[in-house]
């Protein structure tokens, strides 16, 4: 399959699994039950939570391949490309899929807060890899939405109690994601030291007259990390943002140039990286309190 295939729906998605749709807006399916996707490249228009028990084939995600490692849990937005370069014979997939359209939730508070939950744009090889108590709370849940959807005679309450069954969900996966950082702390040390002298070395270089202002998603690509795993990545570990880490560098050098009164305010701005001073001096006012203009004049006194 060269072209890429479209999931635009629910029932796309169970077409290509070879399952019926029982709901327009939600499916939860039993891997077990389920036919293996056709290798090739596929463009999730839904969202998508994939619980997987057993290793069953290749991933390929951006420029790099993955191995679904046991109790894993991935979670897929709209807009999100992957492909599926095989399958293994020797292993039978073992797992579950949640698949829902934004529409379902449109309305709702979980519809409003959905984009807060940042793992949804997390990278595949970034996945949460669940203890075994973890894996009964998320296993727990997806029984507690089936028994819903499998609910004969719906009532007002039944999309109610899935939806806030949907919020426990992300919730929960929200903690489990918060020991993971913690349980790899050793890494993420390692990722930071690795930030940092790459930060420091794009300061050092033609980099910020030539490509501008470092961004976090410039440095998340030289890590080979999505830019919102590597953004909660930083935060967990400093207390700080990413952009924030990136900003305070800027300051510091901005400061040290300023020495030099041979140099404009204009000049320091595009020397970092700032095509416009404008958007220097508000960077620097939100971070310092006074302009550039303000901290130079104090040096003086």
């Amino acid at each position: 399959m060269d072209r890429i295939v479209t999931i635009d729906s629910v029932a796309k998605y169970n077409e290509i699994r070879g399952t019926k749709t029982e709901h327009n807006l939600i499916s939860i399916l039993d891997y077990e039950r389920l036919k293996k996707p056709e290798v090739g490249k596929y463009n999730f228009g839904v969202y998508a939570i994939l619980f997987k028990q057993s290793v069953c084939g290749d991933i390929k995600y951006g420029k790099q391949q993955y191995d679904y490692d046991e109790e894993s849990l991935i979670f897929i937005a709209p807009g999100q490309i992957f492909e599926v370069e095989n399958h293994r014979e020797d292993t039978e997939s073992k797992g579950k899929a949640l698949i829902f359209h934004s529409d379902f939730i449109r309305g709702t508070e979980l519809g409003k807060v959905i984009d807060d939950y940042s793992f949804f744009s997390y990278s595949f090889h970034e996945a949460l890899h669940l203890s075994e108590k973890e894996r009964d709370i998320i296993l727990d849940i997806f029984g507690k939405i089936e028994t819903e959807l499998e609910h004969k005679t719906k009532d007002r309450l039944s999309k109610t109690f899935i939806v806030d069954y949907l919020k426990l969900f992300l919730n929960y996966t929200t903690r489990f994601y918060d020991r993971q950082f913690i349980t790899r702390k050793q890494v993420n040390k390692g990722i930071l030291e690795q930030f940092e002298s790459l930060l420091k070395d794009y300061l050092k270089s033609d980099k910020p007259q030539n490509i501008g202002v470092p961004t976090v998603a410039y440095f998340a690509d030289e890590l080979h990390l999505s830019p919102n795993y590597f953004g909660d990545l930083i935060k967990k570990e400093t207390g700080i943002s990413a952009l924030d880490h990136i900003q305070h560098k800027l300051i510091e050098i901005a400061k040290e140039k300023m020495f030099n009164i041979e140099k404009s305010i204009s000049q320091i701005a595009q020397e970092i990286g700032f095509e416009y001073p404008q958007h220097f001096t508000r960077m620097f006012k939100k971070n310092v309190g006074i302009s550039p203009k303000e901290y130079r004049n104090s040096l003086n006194t």
